[in-house]
């Protein structure tokens, strides 16, 4: 397989020079040792061509579909995703802090502001959130304020809330939970606000949730059907197989995987990449136990709070039979008394 991609990209490192340059660098050498044994065959399975970067880490991410040396690049996965033609006009600085400091579970964030002043906020997370409608809603509603902020201060007594403009939350997930499991073939979850009656608001906050988990059992299946699931394709799957036949039937992805290896050849880069987002992904999987651990801690509070109210209601019930028992006693007595 890696003599396949190989004539695709020449450019491909080959295993034994690689090592070679790592091994005798001692930057990259201490680098690399650091590493345990996956993690060291990990980077050199994709600098090799064995397996594909997962290119919904940040650094990867950002480096293949940069906004402002190639634009055109997100321009036209923002455009698939959303069903409309887009352009962006700025990125912006994520300087909004995520509620409860949530950011250090996401191995992927940026924002964007479309031509026409909507904004977009596209992240990746590793694992899904366990509440990931409630928490994509604190979010959108925090970009959203941010918007009106910076409006009101620009136009000051000109200002009109009919000049913000849409907010929308595209939310890839790596591994997904919950509610996303009952529906295994669905991968593209639309959601915004509508009336009941048929009456019309621009309510401005949307979303998209795709778990990649799902979409990669179903192509395994049917195969790469339409350019969505082709973007989606080249965002998560690191199957050379899978590579090689989305580059055959959509051609407009090679480039891009060019500049991918393209960056495997400066390896002290690649290297600092790669061992930003392994710092990225441990902080992650701590966060996750804590998280984890936090909901056992609360089932369990919840079991036992259950548990307390359940006892003193019983508690409550014998001392009300109790009473009722001394209640007849002195009745009985009462009506003892009387016969005699």
């Amino acid at each position: 397989m890696e003599s396949r991609l190989k004539q695709y990209f020449p450019i491909i490192h080959e295993r034994k020079k690689l090592l070679n340059q790592i091994q005798t660098t001692a930057t990259l050498s201490q680098e690399f040792d650091s590493w345990n044994t996956s993690q060291q065959e990990e980077f050199l399975d994709f600098c090799t061509g064995v397996r594909g970067v997962k290119l919904l880490y940040d650094s990867f991410f950002k480096e293949i579909l940069n906004a402002e040396y190639t634009p055109e690049r997100l321009n036209r996965l923002l455009s698939v995703l959303l069903g409309t033609h887009v352009t962006i006009k700025y990125v912006l600085p994520n300087d909004s802090p995520r509620i409860a400091d949530e950011g250090s579970l996401l191995i992927m964030d940026i924002v964007v502001e479309l031509d026409d002043g909507s904004l977009v906020n596209v992240e990746a997370q590793k694992v899904g959130y366990t509440f990931p409608g409630q928490r994509s809603a604190c979010y959108s509603a925090d970009l959203l304020l941010r918007q009106y902020k910076r409006l009101r201060d620009k136009r000051k007594k000109k200002f009109s809330y009919t000049e913000i403009k849409e907010v929308y939350t595209i939310v890839f997930i790596e591994e997904s939970v919950g509610e996303f499991k009952k529906f295994p073939e669905s991968y593209l979850h639309y959601f915004e606000q509508r009336s009941d009656t048929g009456l019309k608001l621009e309510l401005l906050q949307k979303y998209l949730f795709i778990p990649l988990d799902i979409f990669g059992r179903n192509i395994q299946n049917k195969g790469i059907q339409n350019e969505t699931e082709a973007w989606l394709a080249f965002l998560s799957q690191d199957d050379p197989a899978i590579i090689l036949r989305l580059i055959d039937s959509y051609p407009e992805f090679k480039p891009m995987y060019e500049d991918v290896y393209r960056l495997c050849q400066n390896v002290e880069k690649v290297m600092g990449i790669f061992s930003e987002e392994l710092r990225i992904l441990d902080r992650n999987t701590v966060q996750y136990m804590i998280d984890e651990m936090q909901t056992q801690i609360d089932s369990l509070k919840a079991q036992v709070d259950s548990q307390k109210v359940q006892a003193e209601n019983q508690k409550t019930e014998l001392i009300e039979k109790d009473q009722t028992i001394q209640t007849l006693k002195r009745r009985i007595t009462e009506l003892e008394k009387l016969d005699k």
